[in-house]
């Protein structure tokens, strides 16, 4: 991409190389975490897998999250509720502002997680959930600013998007709403996406979206853990390591001026005891983060089998043509640690082998017989490890 001054804030993509409109490298250099971009024609002809009555039916299942937020235009209040939804709840709602957003539709739907490799120019693990909302006519979720990075691709119908792309925008929110929604919003853009249109914004930046006709969008989300966060769990996991031996000390302790009180020699001690918790092995601290972040939010992790197929039994299965599908709540990724050595991280647990065996399975949604006879034992031995865990499901060949 060749641009002069800052880049455009719209293009086309209709005859792009990607879904960006542009090199993933160009998108990643000058949009990724700088500044908003509306996506004409990201996915042209789109047409939606799933309808809106499929996504009120997921509403209804237990353990789907999923919210209702309606809006009283007249006295600006907003009414949040959160399913399982009964199916008579759909019915009587009006035919204007109100939205159903429904998280993790990728984990329930086949087709909406094959929209994940449309966007592998971004690291798997940084990739939360798909998120649907379906809106009718009027429906929002109000002025709001989102802390991760999100990409609004429009599914069905139309949506107006209002974006504030200011050096430094409002941020405060009201006291009167459940919802996190902005005091003040003032929009410096203004469009109305149809299907197939995609708008991407970083953080931070407050936007609006208001269905102008009955409508599905579909938010790809990212993940984006809060310092605290890791410092919470990178806590724990020292805390869970360290020796009972390792405490505060004073050797060098002096007859004190005044015996109560916190000098900054005692405050020092303090720092040096905290110090010595720290992860300095690399491999720790590669496996701590490994670990964390291949650990679903809502703590959500697949069941182990009732039985768990023997080695034997599963080189027949898959060499009758049989296939292993990966559990779609597994989160797997991948490094190389300090000794050359791969691991395999799924759903917060490491898996020693080699990399080239690490690299293929994190990428393997599906285990045949060709992948796995390629694996060396150390490999085929964590294929069913993973099988014994839940993490991959046997599927057979007409299945």
């Amino acid at each position: 991409m060749t641009h002069h001054g800052a880049p455009p804030i719209e293009i086309d993509a209709a005859n792009g190389p990607s879904p960006l409109g542009m090199a993933p490298a160009d998108f990643l250099r000058d949009y990724w975490q700088k500044r908003p971009l509306l996506i004409r024609n990201a996915f042209p002809g789109f047409v939606s897998p799933i309808t809106p009555e499929d996504l009120a039916g997921l509403a209804c299942e237990d353990g789907v999250l999923a919210r209702l937020i309606e809006h009283d235009r007249t006295h600006d209040r907003w009414r949040v509720r959160h399913g399982p939804f009964a199916e008579d709840d759909f019915p009587g709602l009006p035919d204007h502002d109100w939205t159903l957003l429904v998280q993790d539709v990728d984990k329930w739907d086949a087709d909406i997680r094959a929209l994940l490799t449309r966007f592998d120019f971004l690291p798997r693990w940084r990739i939360d959930d798909i998120m649907i909302s379906f809106a009718a006519t009027g429906g929002s979720v109000g002025a709001h600013t989102d802390q991760y990075d999100v990409f609004l691709l429009q599914a069905q119908g139309l949506r107006r998007w209002q974006i504030d792309a200011s050096p430094s925008p409002a941020q405060d929110f009201r006291d009167d709403v459940e919802l996190k929604l902005l005091r003040a919003f003032h929009p410096t853009h203004d469009w109305v996406l149809g299907p197939g249109d995609m708008l991407y914004l970083p953080p931070g930046v407050p936007h609006h979206g208001v269905a102008e006709t009955p409508c599905l969008t579909f938010s790809v989300g990212m993940r984006a853990p809060a310092a605290g966060e890791l410092l919470t769990d990178l806590a724990d996991t020292l805390t869970a390591t360290a020796p009972e031996t390792l405490r505060y000390a004073d050797p060098d302790i002096e007859l004190p001026a005044d015996p109560f009180e916190i000098d900054a020699a005692a405050l020092h001690r303090v720092r040096t005891a905290l110090d010595a918790l720290r992860l300095d092995d690399p491999d720790q601290f590669g496996d701590w983060f490994g670990g964390f972040i291949t650990t679903y939010r809502c703590a959500t992790l697949p069941e182990p089998p009732p039985t768990t197929p023997t080695p034997a039994d599963l080189a027949r299965f898959l060499a009758a043509g049989g296939q292993l599908l990966r559990h779609p709540w597994t989160r797997i990724a991948w490094r190389c640690d300090s000794q050359g050595q791969g691991r395999l991280y799924a759903s917060g647990q490491v898996y020693r082998l080699t990399p080239d065996a690490a690299r293929q399975l994190a990428a393997a949604e599906r285990i045949d017989a060709a992948l796995y006879t390629r694996l060396d034992a150390q490999g085929q031995a964590t294929v069913q490890a993973l099988v014994a865990a839940g993490h991959y499901l046997a599927e057979t060949e007409d299945a």
